[in-house]
């Protein structure tokens, strides 16, 4: 393993080709984004300095450069071949991204930096979850927001996941857990800034299939274990007297 990435679980070979995948783009990151800048509302900054942490190959450049009109993008990850894809990815699109080789647990970013920081299905592979949270909020400016989305344990510890991926399955955590510990880093949010997407790719054990087939009907809110969250956390602005 790389030095820099010693506090990350790399992905595998199926992983890292399918992070270059339409389904990656258009089923999963795009979905995303779109719900996140909606669960933002009116709260967006305009011409945000944008940390995507953890931007792999560099799909969601376009995707965050359409939905939030940076004007500065930043993309930080810790493998190398990853960083490669994201350049190339950059270049292909015409877009200015400053990309560094970097741990979220150790952002080399001065503090109250960043506007907007994008994490999108990174924490799981995090070791040092806390560190690299507080690295989060290091750098954000009082009142910037973390675009949080990510898969909880409960799609991660499946039988078709740990075959075809790999995870540090001790710090795998239930939505409710991502949550209190986005709480007890400061971050602020409602419940009008939470989603629980229930997307037919996160459902392992069939992928909706028996739904669609008419077999069962679909578990509603509360009847199920959700196996992702989508956030909008704000670092309060009050932090800017300190």
């Amino acid at each position: 393993m790389n030095p820099v990435a010693s506090t990350y679980v790399e992905e595998t070979s199926f992983g890292f080709w399918f992070l270059q995948s339409h389904v990656w783009q258009q089923h999963v990151l795009r979905v995303a984004i779109n719900d996140l800048k909606r669960l933002a509302g009116a709260g967006l900054p305009a011409d945000p300095v944008l940390l995507d942490a953890g931007c792999g190959q560099g799909k969601s450049f376009g995707l965050l450069q359409a939905a939030f009109a940076p004007a500065q993008l930043i993309g930080v990850d810790a493998d190398p071949a990853s960083l490669d894809c994201s350049r190339a990815e950059a270049e292909r699109l015409g877009l200015s991204v400053q990309l560094l080789a970097n741990d979220c647990a150790a952002l080399q970013l001065a503090d109250a930096s960043v506007d907007l920081l994008f994490c999108h299905q990174t924490f799981h592979h995090l070791v040092e979850q806390e560190q690299a949270l507080g690295e989060f909020w290091r750098v954000l400016k009082p009142g910037g927001l973390l675009l949080f989305a990510e898969s909880t344990q409960f799609y991660i510890d499946t039988w078709v996941i740990r075959w075809l991926f790999r995870h540090p399955m001790q710090v795998q955590k239930t939505a409710a857990g991502y949550l209190a510990m986005l709480r007890g880093q400061g971050f602020e949010f409602t419940e009008q800034n939470v989603s629980y997407p229930y997307l037919w790719w996160s459902r392992a054990t069939d992928f909706g299939l028996l739904e669609r087939w008419g077999i069962c009907k679909p578990k509603p809110f509360g009847q199920r274990n959700e196996t992702l969250v989508n956030v909008v956390a704000r670092k309060p602005p009050a932090m800017l007297a300190e």
